[in-house]
């Protein structure tokens, strides 16, 4: 699976455009790896480094950068890391918080 599309990157606001309004930005693509209880929400993007801005909710839940690259890059028993298809963009970061 394709973790970042076209129609994504189009949509997504560079990243530090919306940090005058932490909490009220959308949410733009969901990232999660099926055998664990991690989870990116991806509210800004970088396309040139592959870098992301938005919310990690994993062993702790915090506001934080994560890479295109690293998400690519994991295995665990053979499944790496999901973007969800079904995905609400309308949702903010206020709301999967």
């Amino acid at each position: 699976m394709k973790l970042m599309t076209k129609e994504i990157e189009e949509k997504i606001p560079a990243l530090y455009s919306t940090e005058e309004a932490p909490f009220s930005p959308r949410v733009y693509v969901k990232f999660f790896h099926p055998l664990s209880n991690w989870t990116w929400y991806a509210t800004e993007y970088d396309p040139a480094t592959g870098d992301f801005f938005g919310f990690v909710d994993g062993d702790d839940r915090s506001l934080g950068g994560f890479n295109l690259k690293e998400l690519e890059s994991v295995s665990v028993r053979g499944l790496g890391i999901e973007r969800d298809l079904h995905w609400d963009d309308t949702k903010t970061l206020a709301e999967v918080m």
